[in-house]
């Protein structure tokens, strides 16, 4: 199977493509550089699609602009899969996008649309946000002398497993929307900040905002998990230890 991976190169891309060349298939990463096992090509312009897509079966969608980009970026992935006759576009969302009104997930929603009404057999996978997010989200704030976090659950999930299921669903075709998948265990963010900070040896304080809306009283009503027991095995924990 020819496969095209956009946004190969990402946290999610990169153990992805690696499980599918495990597995044998010609894998070719959408990228604006050239490079061994890449293809040129731009989401956003739609530059290339065309000449990237020649020859592919299966597409996975993986790239992402965390904000309004992304429905115009699917269009031009779809108009171009179409084109190019791909008879497999899979596509990784989030969890709640159709529950929290939040703008980067409405856009997540948008693009399941789209490609919903493409004509292209597809598949959905929502995943709830990995573990290295929680990460991210603490790294961002290295320079504060605290930490400052949202009362709300989450239910993270290593970005691995979310790569092993989307490699099943390479294999096992054209599938529609399939069950979303979270982590093994639903846990605070407050709580999950603590366990990064015990394992990496930190000691900041961390203040809990108290912010209202739409948005966070989605949050906090837990719209954006599935409920357990979750899909996958790796805790928080597992994950801090490794790599705080």
């Amino acid at each position: 199977m020819t496969i095209l991976v956009t946004g190969g190169t990402g946290t999610l891309g990169r153990p992805t493509v690696e499980l599918l060349r495990a597995a044998g298939h010609d894998v070719r990463i959408l990228s604006r550089h050239a490079g061994e096992g890449r293809v040129v090509g731009d989401v956003t312009s739609g530059e290339g699609l065309a000449k990237a897509m020649q020859g592919i079966d299966t597409v996975l969608h993986l790239a992402t602009s965390a904000g309004k980009k992304d429905p115009q970026q699917t269009r031009n992935v779809t108009q171009a899969a179409r084109d190019a006759g791909v008879t497999h576009l899979v596509y990784i969302s989030i969890v709640g996008v159709d529950a929290v009104p939040y703008p980067y997930y409405r856009a997540k929603l948008e693009s399941e649309r789209i490609i919903e009404e493409s004509g292209i057999p597809f598949t959905v996978l929502r995943a709830s946000q990995f573990h290295d997010f929680i990460r991210m989200f603490i790294d961002l704030q290295a320079k504060l002398p605290m930490i400052i976090a949202i009362d709300a659950p989450d239910q993270p999930i290593a970005v691995r497993e979310v790569a092993t299921r989307l490699a099943e669903l390479v294999e096992a075709g054209p599938s529609g929307r399939v069950a979303d998948i979270a982590g093994p265990e639903q846990l605070r963010l407050v709580d999950a900040i603590a366990t990064w900070q015990r394992h990496a040896g930190t000691r900041k304080p961390v203040w809990t905002m108290p912010l209202f809306g739409k948005t966070i009283r989605a949050f906090r009503e837990g719209r954006h998990m599935t409920g357990l027991p979750g899909y996958g095995t790796e805790t928080f924990d597992t994950y801090a230890r490794r790599e705080a």
